[in-house]
């Protein structure tokens, strides 16, 4: 069986203002010519299709006609990811034309996907994202709530996983693919994933992956293996198909084409993603970045710093004019300090480090245990608060 791995569409999604939905568009339409030149059985989705909760109408649209043609050449299963509305996501997943499904539903844990091939059924395990505070009482015993933890909400899923496979295998073999939405420990973060810290922790270990054929995860925006260090194959994230953050610059995008065997050996092969203008930083003098060491990045997005001792007049406008797509600027003397330059507060900056070190800069002294964990316990709720909205 043939199976397209890939995640974190994000679909709606600005970078720095710029609308990337006509960007996003050329992705999906390159899905569409994956699927059609190397004949997926399986396009598996790992999560994070939207980008929030409430997407605009246009993003709701481009899915829309994007899964209808998809669908009209492979099988297409979906699950949400941290950044979608499981809720919306899932509305409607009954009525559905055949061959889409969408697994949102929490009590619907363990159910699989079941596809049969030439060899037999494979069994897709698609998980929602697990969100500790709503996971736990819904997979937990009915007597005693989980751990508020994501290790203990993915085990708890596993567990339901393993037991299906188990009785499905009792009766004829069966291959197994698992997709969730997750940080495993392990895995390399950018900038761009949103913060899933719940108790101060955001990682599941490796270990609860053990046993499946294959496990395609969702989340990390790099693509990358993982679980090698703790004995589990056959795990990896696909990576966003997109760059969202300048710490994404040097990514290679991409989907994962998995080749999954008649005896459940899987065979995997990176396929690049278009990449519709690269993501370029640029580092020196005004009149540096308007000579030579500037030429190559005019048709990129641009993150520009500039190093004058003295601010350049008109910064932004002589920025702008040398580079039509400038995103990003800023000012950094070169005889500034480090510590100076690196003061900054940031949209990915860590909330918690950010409110810890006003605390140390307002009162003189260091954030207590106590006011850090109050400080991760606000954190959180406006995360969910975010996420619900």
């Amino acid at each position: 069986m043939r199976i397209l791995h890939t995640s974190d569409w994000h679909l709606g999604r600005s970078l720095h203002g710029v609308d990337l939905l006509p960007y996003q568009r050329t992705v999906l339409e390159h899905l569409e010519q994956l699927v059609e030149e190397h004949s997926v059985d399986v396009l598996l989705v790992a999560g994070d299709i939207y980008d929030r909760a409430i997407p605009p109408v246009e993003a709701v649209t481009l899915l829309s006609e994007s899964l209808g043609r998809l669908a009209a050449r492979t099988r297409v299963i979906l699950a949400p990811g941290n950044h979608d509305s499981a809720i919306r996501l899932g509305f409607g997943a009954a009525m559905l034309r055949e061959g889409i499904d969408i697994r949102a539903d929490l009590t619907r844990v363990g159910e699989p996907v079941v596809v049969d091939d030439e060899h037999g059924p494979v069994a897709f395990y698609p998980l929602p994202y697990l969100d500790p505070d709503t996971a736990r009482g819904v997979l937990g015993p009915t007597d005693a709530p989980l751990a508020r933890s994501h290790a203990a909400v993915m085990g708890a899923a596993l567990d339901r996983v393993r037991a299906d496979l188990a009785a499905r295998r009792e009766q004829q073999p069966v291959r197994s693919v698992v997709a969730a939405h997750a940080f495993v420990i392990g895995g390399l973060a950018s900038d761009s994933e949103r913060d899933i810290r719940i108790g101060g922790v955001d990682a599941v270990p490796a270990q609860l992956f053990d046993g499946f054929d294959y496990v395609a995860l969702g989340h990390l925006h790099g693509a990358q293996r993982v679980g090698a260090a703790s004995g589990v194959e056959r795990m990896r994230y696909s990576g966003s198909p997109l760059a969202y953050s300048f710490s994404e610059r040097n990514q290679v995008k991409s989907s994962v084409l998995v080749d999954l065997g008649a005896d459940g050996s899987v065979e995997l092969q990176l396929l690049p993603a278009p990449v519709p203008r690269r993501l370029v930083d640029v580092t020196g003098t005004l009149a540096e970045l308007e000579g030579p060491l500037g030429d190559a990045a005019v048709d990129a997005w641009v993150r520009a710093t500039v190093t004058d001792d003295v601010r350049p007049p008109e910064l932004y406008a002589a920025l702008s004019r040398r580079f039509p797509h400038l995103l990003v600027w800023s000012h950094a003397p070169a005889n500034r300090s480090e510590d100076a330059r690196a003061a900054a507060v940031t949209a990915v900056s860590d909330p918690v480090e950010v409110t810890a070190e006003f605390i140390e800069y307002a009162t003189g002294a260091s954030a207590t245990p106590r006011e850090r964990e109050l400080i991760a316990a606000a954190n959180e709720a406006a995360l969910a608060m975010e996420g619900s909205a």
